[in-house]
């Protein structure tokens, strides 16, 4: 007799024969509900005599087996009914039970005598008589089939949530995981061993107040989509788009919650570089714009002060034009410095002395610096000159200092210094950089707070930054690596959290020549012999000083406010005009058309190309051959006369 599988929403029914038979065998009452139970369960009974040669077989041990009720196999029939692979194990544990008595209670598969292969429950013990010997062994022998494969079917399921590339996890109302896969294991750190149980909400560090808003939208609406930031076990903070999904039981009472987590914290960090990339880019732009403005407002101040300084009759005189033309010259080089940080300008790279270069920062640093943190300056006066960009080289100093400054906020000691060194082999093999010859290193050293191990490797990452939002872009350190990377130097840190840091920047020493003189009137001043120069300009006061500063030295100018006049002029007096110097932003006509212009009247013009931006000077040079030099604004008096020399005496 089988014993039917229950269908679906309805109890497990005996069978109408199991029932009369029960009756026909007249049992007590007890007697007949273990038997109605044992239909019920697929619950079964057995029993070996160790004297006799069969086992006895309940009438539900028959159906399980496909016999006929009151079968009575031998001992070798009943294991032979066993799965090949199990036999094996079922006659090791009945003959230890034998034996030794011990008990077993085993799970196995049976194939039945029709072929039907299903698994059974095996239960049996050792019975024993009064002289302590074991005379029989009897248990029970159940259908669990139903329940085998409903659990082979939540394995397969548990199995492909495991390869979901999400966290899946399963809460139950009381916020406990019951459910949690191996991407869950992966991203937060936790095993399902150590999850499971654990409260979702205290486990992964949630707010509290948003994690509470979240559940009641779930229970509320049946799901829940948005973006949490969670705790993994070593701290770190994942920011993950999480899917809530309530799940209800049969009756539609609310039973668990599916939470899907999608690890998007490298997009986040992508997205907000992305945005500070644009912010910068924005910056920029602006940048371009004010440093073309403030270079036309510089340049004939610049101009106007080497003029002032060459009729200078006291020293009195000449030391305050001095201050006004070095303020007029530090705005230049704050306005190169922001354009080189925002758009890559690139610098001249001259003959530096190092010294000169820390002590003009140790001037800023000692005005601009608070008092609680004291300044220090250890320069020798044999230091070796470096070939570099200067504005870019204060860069790299400046935002090391500021650094400083910031791991200092109870103040501590800052301490800039230089020294001469020499790169050999060994050095170069044990740091993997550099290349073997003198070199000069700079160091800047605090007392602050130093640099914790674990993100000592990202401090020059762009946008890599451990202040607060809105305190910091990130862009710091990577500037100064990018910078000291295309002075063909290193940078090598020394740090200890809680004590402080040292960043040593090795530049590799000049092979000849001096630092260059700050002064802008060496050599001598050549003068003209009368030459036609044409100044093209839209800023009145530019074509006026260079107007007077030509005129001063010996050349005769004419000028014109946008390419239209210039090239109008140009056209008419072409055979006297012996030089063109021309801006290349302007309204009407830029430089550059006018430029392309006048070299269809004239191939051989000769052209000065000036501009606010230095950006432009790429533009002039590509503009054709007659451009013979470029002169960033703002310039001085000198530097634009000796241009005109050049110009005029190739």
């Amino acid at each position: 007799m089988k014993n039917p599988s229950p269908e679906p929403g309805h109890a497990p029914r005996i069978p109408p024969a199991g029932v009369a038979a029960l009756d026909r065998e007249g049992l007590q009452p007890n007697e007949a509900l273990v038997r109605i139970a044992g239909y019920v369960a697929g619950l079964g009974g057995w029993s070996v005599e160790l004297a006799g040669p069969r086992i006895s077989w309940s009438d539900e041990v028959c159906a399980i087996h496909e016999v006929p009720p009151g079968t009575s196999p031998t001992l070798e029939e009943a294991i032979n009914y066993y799965a090949p692979e199990w036999r094996g194990t079922i006659t090791a544990a009945f003959d230890d039970c034998i034996l030794s008595g011990t008990p077993f209670d085993l799970e196995m598969e049976v194939v039945g005598a029709k072929g039907r292969r299903s698994w059974v429950r095996a239960v049996g013990v050792p019975v024993r008589d009064e002289a302590g010997a074991i005379v029989r062994v009897q248990g029970a022998f159940q259908d669990i089939n139903e329940r085998k494969k409903a659990e082979l079917k939540t394995r397969e399921h548990a199995a492909l949530l495991d390869k979901a590339r999400d966290a899946i996890m399963v809460r139950d109302l009381a916020n406990r995981i019951t459910f949690w896969n191996k991407s869950a294991e992966r991203l937060y750190g936790w095993s399902a061993q150590e999850a499971m149980g654990q409260s979702a909400e205290l486990l992964l560090d949630l707010d509290k107040p948003t994690f509470d808003r979240s559940n009641q939208e779930v229970l509320g609406n049946g799901e829940w989509v948005g973006e949490l930031t969670k705790r993994s076990r070593d701290g770190r903070h994942i920011i993950v788009e999480s899917r809530w999904t309530l799940v209800s039981d049969k009756a539609g009472q609310p039973q668990a919650v599916l939470v899907i987590d999608t690890d998007i914290t490298e997009r986040k960090r992508i997205e907000a570089q992305f945005l500070r990339s644009q912010r910068v880019e924005s910056i920029g732009n602006l940048a371009g714009g004010i440093a073309h403005d403030l270079n036309n407002v510089l340049a004939p101040i610049l101009m106007g002060v080497g003029l002032l300084k060459a009729d200078a009759r006291d020293g009195r005189d000449t030391k305050i034009l001095n201050s006004i033309e070095i303020s007029a010259q530090r705005g230049a080089d704050m306005v190169r410095q922001v354009l080189a940080f925002a758009r890559g300008v690139e610098g001249d790279h001259l003959p530096i002395n190092p010294r000169q270069l820390i002590t003009e920062i140790a001037s800023v640093l000692g005005e601009t610096f608070p008092k609680s943190i004291e300044l220090r300056v250890e320069v020798p006066g044999d230091l070796w000159t470096i070939v570099g960009d200067p504005t870019q080289l204060h860069q790299v100093l400046m935002n090391l200092c500021v650094n400083a400054r910031d791991a200092m906020p109870d103040g501590g000691s800052l301490t800039v210094s230089a020294r001469n060194m020499v790169v050999d082999e060994t050095f170069v093999k044990a740091n993997g950089e550099g290349r073997p010859g003198p070199h000069v290193l700079l160091m800047v050293t605090d007392t602050g707070t130093g640099i914790p191990p674990e993100i000592e490797g990202k401090i020059f990452d762009p946008f890599f930054t451990t202040k607060g939002v809105g305190k910091g872009t990130g862009l710091g350190l990577s500037s100064v690596a990018t910078i000291v990377k295309s002075h063909n130097g290193f940078i090598r840190l020394d740090t200890e959290a809680g004590k402080g840091t040292t960043f040593k920047l090795h530049f590799p020493a000049a092979e000849s020549g001096k630092a260059s003189s700050s002064s802008p009137f060496a050599p001598a001043i050549p003068r003209g012999r009368g030459e036609w120069v044409l100044v093209v300009d839209d800023e009145a006061s530019v074509r006026l000083i260079s107007q007077h500063t030509l005129e001063m030295y010996g050349y005769r100018v004419l000028t014109a406010s946008n390419g239209v006049e210039g090239v109008e002029i140009y056209g008419e007096r072409r055979g006297d005009i012996a030089l063109v110097i021309t801006d290349m932003m302007m309204p009407v006509m830029g430089g550059a058309a006018m430029i392309k212009a006048l070299m269809e009247i004239n191939p051989d013009v000769r052209i000065i190309a000036t501009s606010g931006l230095g950006a432009n000077g790429s533009i002039a040079g590509s503009a054709g051959p007659g451009v013979l030099h470029f002169l960033p604004k703002p310039y001085s008096a000198p530097t634009m006369l000796h241009t005109v020399h050049r110009a005029l005496n190739p």
